[in-house]
């Protein structure tokens, strides 16, 4: 009785065949067909378009699913074992059979109960990281259209951004600023990175920093680059309202390299390690010893090798400066960009999604609209399979303190030229914007030397 019973949760009707209860147990056996067919179906539409599971539709229709079914089985556990008429067995008999079946309902709503919970924490995730923030600048979003989520673009310009917020620190610091620029075609892409202590940026004439910085941003009497959100959010009089560090920050970028920073991702460097250590570790090519904590490195050391580093040993490999300084960093922070790109598959992303999704939600937020994610899906899939160069700008290249802007636009014009269609081909989809008034020389009379430009991070990484 109670294999018969268990034999119905896998082939639904099996117990009412059994019980000669031929009519109702073919018509279990043709719904269940009917639902499996239909589940099949659309299984094979999400593998056409991956990107749709992350639509706010799909999610729920998945829970209601799940919901439905969860009681569904229970019922069809439940009918099943009184259509074998459990009254026949002794009285002993029957506690021990109740007591089998109790169990098998249980295990059979159990993987509903973990796809509707796994799905909701999904969906709130989504919600929570691409939620507008508090008095965000008053610009209406343009809408998603399925046929061009890109309006017509050819290239989308991500801004990443590594905040090193900490207990013992006050506001944001942006110390991670990299550039992702991606052709929309191949999935090319070229990861441009930017020093934290770039100095004097200009603003575009649209920015409220414009006027308040018209010979480029000089605050706290250096100009960092990496301070120009925490600037921006510490004096909302000027910046026409409160939270507006990212916007200042994509001003100053973008005008900086000649691009359009479409949107930008940022996450707090701490809850990063955390990310790291909820999909297993990352593999990276360790060129030599990297000692961190302090001053002096006294806290520990990531031996030289390839290795499988952790959560906290990726976080200092990428932010160490003992022995080092910002330039060597910005490379190794690089390379964790593509190390995550590469390892970090679907399945992976799957398998760990709770511990992602826990790391996430405490350590990264964006503009990124959410009706855009599902388009996402398959251009990062493109990502992960294309070239991705990778271009710094870093003495002797650029000098931080004196920085060449012409330079560094047409350093950054010819790497995306070069990624998109070879190198000495130009590329239609090449963008420009008038080029900013250069600074006046602060500690350089003569132009910075043309040393390397863009490399691939196979030639920086040894991937």
């Amino acid at each position: 009785m109670i294999g018969w019973t268990a034999l119905s949760a896998v082939i639904p009707g099996a117990a009412h065949l059994r019980a000669g209860r031929r009519t109702t147990g073919f018509i279990l056996l043709g719904v269940f067909g009917a639902a499996l067919a239909g589940l099949v179906v659309f299984g094979l539409q999400l593998t056409q378009n991956a990107g749709a599971a992350l639509r706010d539709s799909t999610l729920n229709a998945v829970m209601i699913g799940a919901g439905v079914c969860a009681l569904a089985w229970f019922a069809l556990i439940l009918f099943s074992f009184m259509a074998l008429r459990p009254d026949r067995l002794p009285r002993g008999g029957q506690v021990v059979a109740g007591i089998m079946v109790g169990v098998l309902c249980l295990a059979v709503t159990a993987p509903f109960a973990f796809t509707v919970s796994t799905v909701k924490t999904a969906n709130d995730l989504l919600d929570a990281v691409t939620a507008p923030e508090i008095d965000s600048p008053g610009v209406t979003a343009s809408p998603v259209r399925a046929e061009d989520p890109w309006n017509g673009r050819k290239r989308v310009n991500f801004l990443l951004l590594g905040g090193d917020a900490a207990g013992n620190r006050i506001g944001v610091r942006t110390d991670s600023m990299t550039v992702a620029s991606v052709d929309i075609a191949s999935g090319n892409t070229v990861l441009i990175s930017l020093p934290r202590n770039l100095q004097y940026v200009r603003f575009p004439p649209s920015s409220p920093l414009h006027k308040q910085f018209p010979n480029g941003f000089d605050a706290e009497g250096q100009g960092l680059l990496n301070s120009v959100w925490y600037y921006a959010d510490n004096n909302p009089q000027i910046m026409g309202g409160k939270n507006r560090g990212a916007q200042a920050l994509r001003d100053a970028i973008g005008y900086t390299l000649g691009l359009h920073i479409d949107y930008y991702a940022i996450v707090d460097m701490f809850g990063f390690a955390a990310l790291i250590d909820a999909v297993g570790g990352l593999k990276i090519r360790v060129e030599r010893d990297i000692k961190w904590g302090g001053h002096f490195g006294t806290a520990g050391t990531i031996k030289a090798g390839y290795r499988q580093l952790d959560g906290e040993q990726v976080l200092w490999y990428g932010r160490s400066r003992v022995d080092s300084d910002d330039y060597s960093r910005m490379a190794r922070q690089r390379c964790v960009i593509g190390a995550m790109a590469q390892q970090i598959t679907p399945a992976t992303f799957l398998a760990n999604f709770t511990k992602i999704a826990a790391a996430a939600r405490h350590m990264f937020r964006t503009d990124i609209p959410r009706d855009l994610l599902e388009h996402l899906v398959p251009l990062g899939l493109k990502v992960k399979g294309a070239k991705i160069t990778s271009l710094q700008f870093v003495p002797p290249l650029i000098y931080t303190g004196d920085p060449d802007w012409k330079k560094i636009r047409t350093l950054t014009s010819q790497a995306i030229k070069d990624s998109t269609a070879g190198t000495g081909t130009v590329a239609a989809n090449a963008t420009s914007t008038p080029t900013p008034t250069k600074t006046k020389s602060k500690s350089h009379e003569t132009p910075t030397p043309n040393k390397d430009g863009a490399k691939t991070l196979d030639e920086l990484c040894g991937f």
